[in-house]
This record gives structure tokens, C-alpha cells and sequence, in this order.
């Protein structure tokens, strides 16, 4: 039996400007997202019949039918077969976890030779196609615009402190949905410093509400804020995780033995974006 080995990377937005909805409702986003080297990984084995099991530090509550954007993606690409997902990204967690699972099977299933509908990916969630891309990008529109970016790599640490945040209620909680969107060209950045301070000019304009749904997420921002070297600290996606980047990827694990320590309950990960 031939089995497909597949990584799925933890999408970090870097910047996060909401700047119009649609008349159907869909957010226009204006978003640089970039990935880890940290993710969820799949293994797909061809069968009659389509299955998904799940295992991994995360895998509770995650489910293994027709409700997981894997097992749709295997659905609108006709693909049938087995797929082991291990969990090792919390969900729910603005770092687009299922997306990038669902993105991963997607590159998997056309380097198999399935046909992929151009619109499946957009169809599963804004993510999925920016996910597919998975490395460096800018995100616009409702998702589907994306343009790559060069980014040197980024050592950052991820931090959830275990709360799930409803997507829903985030963008339901905006004070405004007419935002200005990220500068015309993004510049080609000059190192670590050179980006994090770029970035520091950008915004998430989804943190504010996601705070007020999970001030939990306040305490992670600080904590990440007043590490040792932090350049930059902001929340990814519609949170709870968060990020901070650092000049090196040293730093980055010397904050989170720091902020470990004094929280173990929460997920601390060092790792490098791009």
C-alpha cells in the first residue's frame, strides 16, 4: 500500500486589515501571512472507501467526518481513500490549523493526479487558498488574491493559553469593517528588525474583539510584549494564539522556557516563519 506523507504548517498573519464586507457578507481582507515551521501532519492511503482518524496532542474534539475540512476536501476532489491527521496545532485557534490540513491534501491530492476544482479551496474557507500556497503571501479580497512575498525567517514564538474564540463572534464584535488596508508594496525587508518594524506600523484588526470575547488573550500579549529581545507581539487570525518575533531563534526559546514556566498550561512553540 503507497502512503503519502503530508505537513501541514501553522499559518501565522502577520498583519490582519479588515477592509470592506461584501454584500453577501464575506470580509474583505488585506492580510501578510506567513508560515511555521511547526504543523499538523496526514498520511493518506488509497482505499474504497473515504475514512479520517485522528490522533496527536490535539485531537480532541476535532471530528473525523463530513464536519472536518479535510474529509470535504477529500469529498469535492472525488478522492477516496484513508487519511491519519495528527494534531499537533490547538484549533479554533487563528492559525489556521483545518485550513492548512485541508490545503495540505489539496497540493496532495492534484501531485496524485486528482482534479482539484479551482474553487474548492475558496469554497472550504478564506485560508484554504493562501494555505495551498503555504509560504510567504499576501492574502486579499475574500482570500482568493494572493501574491507571494519574499520574508526572511522570522524566529517567533506561538502562544495559546487554551481558549477557543469563535471566528463568528470576533468579526460580529468589529467596531469597524471599513478599515484602511496594508501600504500599496510591501518593501523587500532588510532582516528581522527591518520587517518586525515594518509590521509594527500594520495592524490586526481583529484583536480588539477577540479580547473582549478572551481576555486571556491580553494577559498572552503582554507576557509576549515584555520578553527579553521581543521585536513585535500581535495576535494571529481571530486568536487565541499569539506571536511574538525575535532577532534570533535562540531568543525565541529562551521566552518560551520563560513564559512557559510561568504558564504550563499554555502552548508555548519556538519556531521560524516564511
Amino acid at each position: 500500500m503507497t502512503i503519502t506523507e503530508v505537513f501541514a504548517p501553522a499559518k501565522v498573519n502577520l498583519s490582519l486589515h479588515v477592509t470592506g464586507r461584501r454584500a453577501d457578507g464575506y470580509h474583505l481582507l488585506d492580510s501578510l501571512v506567513a508560515f511555521a515551521s511547526i504543523g499538523d501532519r496526514l498520511q493518506l492511503s488509497q482505499a474504497e472507501a473515504l475514512s479520517l482518524t485522528v490522533s496527536g496532542l490535539f485531537a480532541d474534539g476535532v471530528p473525523e467526518d463530513s464536519r472536518n475540512l479535510v474529509w470535504r476536501a477529500a469529498e469535492g476532489a472525488d478522492w477516496r481513500g484513508h487519511i491519519g491527521l495528527e494534531k499537533s496545532l490547538p484549533h479554533g485557534a487563528g492559525i489556521g490549523g483545518g485550513s492548512s490540513d485541508a490545503g495540505a491534501v489539496l497540493n496532495a491530492f492534484r501531485s496524485q493526479g486528482h482534479t482539484v476544482p479551482e474553487a474548492l479551496a475558496l469554497s472550504l474557507g478564506a485560508d484554504v487558498p493562501v494555505c495551498m500556497h503555504a509560504s510567504a503571501a499576501r492574502m486579499r479580497g475574500i482570500g482568493e488574491k494572493i501574491t507571494p512575498i519574499p520574508l526572511p525567517k522570522l524566529p517567533a514564538l506561538l502562544v495559546n493559553p487554551g481558549v477557543e474564540v469563535p471566528t463568528g463572534a470576533v468579526f460580529s464584535g468589529l467596531a469597524s469593517r471599513e478599515n484602511d488596508p496594508m501600504p500599496a508594496e510591501v518593501p523587500l525587508f532588510d532582516g528581522v528588525a527591518d520587517c518586525a518594524g515594518w509590521l509594527g506600523a500594520q495592524r490586526n484588526d481583529l484583536e480588539p474583539a477577540a479580547i473582549a470575547a478572551a481576555p486571556q488573550i491580553e494577559r498572552v500579549l503582554s507576557d509576549l510584549r515584555a520578553s527579553r529581545a521581543a521585536l513585535l507581539a500581535r495576535m494571529s487570525g481571530s486568536g487565541s494564539t499569539c506571536f511574538a518575533i525575535y532577532p534570533t531563534l535562540k531568543a525565541a526559546h529562551f521566552a518560551a522556557y520563560e513564559i512557559g514556566a510561568e504558564h504550563p498550561e499554555w502552548w508555548c512553540v519556538a519556531t521560524e516563519l516564511s
